[in-house]
This record gives structure tokens, sequence and C-alpha cells, in this order.
């Protein structure tokens, strides 16, 4: 599914790990960069270069977390909207090419399976 969803952004100027922080600022807005860059699985230094660089393009924007002053919250700019939904669209698109031929029932099953592995390997 990833190389099939990059292979649909080959024309664009997202990149998975973009695209990957955008979608998780989407969910969690107003983050810390350390916990944004724990659930992404990289080091605190590169969140940093990657923050910079979505900054400097106006898609993100870094506020003072009123707690730890010495601590920035990531918030996403109504600039970011339009890659956000490119990143929509192409999964979307990914999704159904990766369901094909399954009924709403197979679908169901599949995602209730998918579900419970994630439940199992998260409870150890």
């Amino acid at each position: 599914m990833r190389h099939s969803f990059m292979a649909n952004l080959r024309d664009s100027p997202l990149t998975l790990a973009r695209a990957r922080m955008l979608i998780h600022l989407e969910r969690n807005e107003g983050i810390r960069q350390v916990d944004l860059a724990e659930l992404l699985e990289i080091q605190p230094m590169t969140l940093v270069r990657m923050v910079d660089q979505l900054a400097s393009e106006g898609l993100v924007e870094r506020r003072t977390d009123p707690a730890d002053r010495r601590a920035h919250r990531l918030y996403l700019t109504d600039a970011a909207r339009p890659q956000l939904d490119i990143i929509a669209e192409t999964a979307a698109a990914v999704r159904e090419k990766a369901l094909v031929g399954l009924d709403e029932a197979e679908r169901a099953q599949l995602t209730a399976a998918l579900q419970r592995v994630c439940r199992n390997l998260s409870d150890g």
C-alpha cells in the first residue's frame, strides 16, 4: 500500500514522511514536537528539520507551550489544507484499489481482523 501511495504521488511535492507528518498533525492538532517525533518514530532533531521546512512554506506554525515555555506545540495553517486533500484523495484511491473484488461484508471482516491484530500487538 505504501508503494502504491507513493506511486500515486509521483507528480506531487509530497513525500511519505511529509504526508505522515501532516496526517498526524491533523489528527493531533496542538501536539508537542517531542510527542509528534515519538508518534512518527523519528528522532526529535529529524522532526525539527521537517517542521522548519513546513513552517518556512507556511504549512505549520509553532506556538509556545503555555505549560512549558521551552516546548513548542504544532498547528496546521489553512495553507496545509490542499496537501491534506491530496493525501486523503490518494489514500482513498489506494484503499479502493486494494479492496477491489471484496464485497461490503468481506471489507468489514477484513477491517475487524486487522483491528484485532493491532489490539493484540498493542496489548503486549
